[in-house]
Parts: structure tokens; C-alpha cells; sequence
């Protein structure tokens, strides 16, 4: 029998995401015994609360996991790349949201809707790996399609929060757009260039193919999720949204998939909601994703013009199941199926 209560540490905890994570274990009440959040330097001193109650901010070492169950990371890729190991030794299984393990053959990728199988391979290294934000939403929304009609190929532009690049870029996109309301010149710090107002196609830096690491990203992580050598392709954008990624995607299938069987597909499949009533202006967006943990999926029509083909607008909130809510629910499956 699992046990009743676990000891977790959040690294990362005074991020964006790591906020969330805590946010994520109260809401879903999962079963904590004791927790202790982690940072860096410059966040020793501050004190969060989990349940009510404070709880001093740490610093992130290679001592800081004894006794802990399960470690959720959210402290960037290079901080997982140094103390991941150092957690697994000591016990604790990490959970880590970088992509610093996501392609490691050793290493599962995993989002529970999908995968939630390839969980029981944590034992390799005492590291699982959370996907990345976009990659997760579009492939609770494949799935369905994929286990009906096998997916051949994948084109993907998305239309990405700046929340993903967590609390700087909130912070820049509302002080520009209240400079340049005021018609006052906005200070560019964050992206290459001016996001208010604007669209860029760039997220990450570019690979010498042309595609940003972001794209590859989705390519790779895509394939090893599904399970299956599907063509990828992507186009990542920013866009100046606070909370939400949204994501235009055309499939075709092996096998014909009307219109009426994705709806059926949608209504049963797991962390989807159907948002398509187009004669009432009903679709996903990402102002009502936010908040939310389900993936909205929604403009579904056939691609006229190839034989077996299907087009599709995703939104969901990029923080919660793009990072912190699919961190927990595989801890939520750990717990259950594999941690005695």
C-alpha cells in the first residue's frame, strides 16, 4: 500500500511555475506530509505558505534532499542538469520541467493522458521529464485522433504566451503597452524586439536547419511521446498574450476522420474540452483557457485539400497543465502506482 503522506521539495519555487506547482498540490490535495521549498541565493530569506502556513525559502544544494519523496524542479535547465542526480541519489524522485532530460533515452517523457506508462521507466535514473509547454497540449489533443486514425503528419504553428518565459516578460509586456498607450517609446529588455503590440516569430535561439530550438522541440519531443515516427512540422510564435498558448495544427491521418467523429473523439477524451459552435462565435481562447487545467480544442474542420486530413485550434493555459499540473499529476500517478 502506498503511503499516506509524502515529503516534497520544490525547486524553483519562487518562479512562475514553482508558485503554480504549490498552487497545483493544495488545489488537487495531494497527499503532503512535509515540503520544503528550494531557489537560489537571492531568494533565501523570503517565506511562502503552503496550506496557510509558512514556510522558509532554502537554498538549492546537493544536501537539500534527504528524506524528500518527490522533488519537482522548475529552476531552469542548468540547475537540473547539476542537482537532478544529486536528488535521485539521495531518494527523492525528480519531476523536472527543463528540457535538460526530455531527450535522454533513459529519461521518460511523459504526460498522463498520453503516456502515463512510460512513468515506470523513472527507475533508470530517478528523473522524469515534463514536456514542453506546447508540445503537452497538442498531444492531449492528438491522442484520440492519433489512437483512431494513426497521424501521419503534423503541421504546427503556435501562437505562445509571454508567461512562458516566465515573470520578466509579464512584467515587460504590461509596462510597454501602458508606455506606448501613453505614446511614450517602450524599452525593449527581454526579446530581440518590442512584443506589445507585435508578433515574433522566434522563440529560442535558431538551429543551424533554421528552426528555433523551441520548433525542434516539438518535433522531438512529439515523437518520442507518441510513441510513433510521426513528420513534424512547426513555426513557434510570441505573441503579446499574459496566459495562454494557442496552437493552429493540421494532421493527416492514415485513416479518414470526419468532422462528426473528431467531435465524438473530443467529447470522451481525457483533459480535452470540446469549445465549437461556430454559428454562436464559440471557439478555444486563450482568455478562457487561463486558469484552467483542460486543453480546449476547437475550429475543427477537414482539410480539403488532401484525401484524409483534419484542421484544429488548441488553447491551454501554458503555466498549469503546459508546466505545473502535468508535474503534478504524474507525481499524483507515482504515488498510486509505483512509490511504496
Amino acid at each position: 500500500m502506498a503511503k499516506k503522506e509524502w515529503s516534497i521539495a520544490i525547486a524553483g519555487a519562487t518562479g512562475a511555475v514553482g508558485n503554480q506547482m504549490i498552487e497545483c498540490l493544495v488545489e488537487r490535495n495531494f497527499p503532503v506530509g512535509k515540503i520544503k521549498y528550494l531557489a537560489s541565493e537571492r531568494s533565501i530569506g523570503k517565506i511562502l505558505e503552503f496550506k496557510g502556513k509558512p514556510v522558509p525559502v532554502e537554498l538549492l544544494s546537493h544536501d537539500s534532499f534527504e528524506g524528500v519523496d518527490i522533488a519537482l524542479f522548475s529552476a531552469g535547465g542548468s540547475r537540473a542538469e547539476e542537482f537532478c542526480p544529486s536528488a535521485a541519489k539521495a531518494g527523492a524522485v525528480c519531476i523536472d520541467n527543463s528540457s535538460a532530460w526530455r531527450m535522454d533515452p533513459d529519461v521518460p517523457l511523459v504526460v498522463p493522458e498520453v503516456n502515463p506508462h512510460a512513468i515506470a521507466q523513472y527507475r533508470k535514473k530517478g528523473i522524469i521529464a515534463n514536456p514542453n509547454c506546447s508540445t503537452i497540449q497538442m498531444v492531449v489533443a492528438l491522442k484520440p485522433i492519433h489512437d483512431y486514425g494513426i497521424i501521419k503528419r503534423i503541421v504546427v504553428s503556435t501562437y505562445q504566451a509571454v508567461s512562458g518565459t516566465g515573470k520578466k516578460a509579464i512584467d515587460e509586456l504590461r509596462a510597454q503597452t501602458g508606455e506606448l498607450l501613453n505614446a511614450r517609446p517602450a524599452e525593449v529588455k527581454v526579446y530581440p524586439h518590442r512584443i506589445a503590440f507585435n508578433c515574433l516569430p522566434q522563440i529560442d535561439s535558431f538551429e543551424p536547419n533554421g528552426y528555433t530550438k523551441e520548433e525542434m522541440k516539438m518535433v522531438n519531443e512529439t515523437r518520442k511521446i507518441m510513441e510513433y515516427d510521426i513528420r513534424v512540422t512547426a513555426t513557434t510564435v510570441r505573441v503579446p498574450v499574459f496566459y495562454g498558448h494557442s496552437e493552429s495544427v493540421n494532421i493527416e491521418t492514415e485513416k479518414k476522420i470526419t468532422v462528426a467523429q473528431a467531435f465524438e473523439l473530443f467529447r470522451n477524451a481525457p483533459g480535452c474540452k470540446l469549445v465549437d459552435d461556430v454559428s454562436k462565435g464559440v471557439y478555444p481562447m486563450p482568455i478562457d483557457a487561463a486558469g484552467q487545467d483542460l486543453t480546449f480544442v476547437g475550429r475543427i474542420r477537414e482539410d480539403e485539400s488532401i484525401l484524409n486530413g483534419l484542421n484544429l485550434w488548441i488553447v491551454a493555459d501554458n503555466i498549469r497543465k503546459g508546466a505545473a499540473t502535468n508535474a503534478v499529476q504524474i507525481a499524483e500517478i507515482l504515488v498510486e502506482k509505483y512509490l511504496q
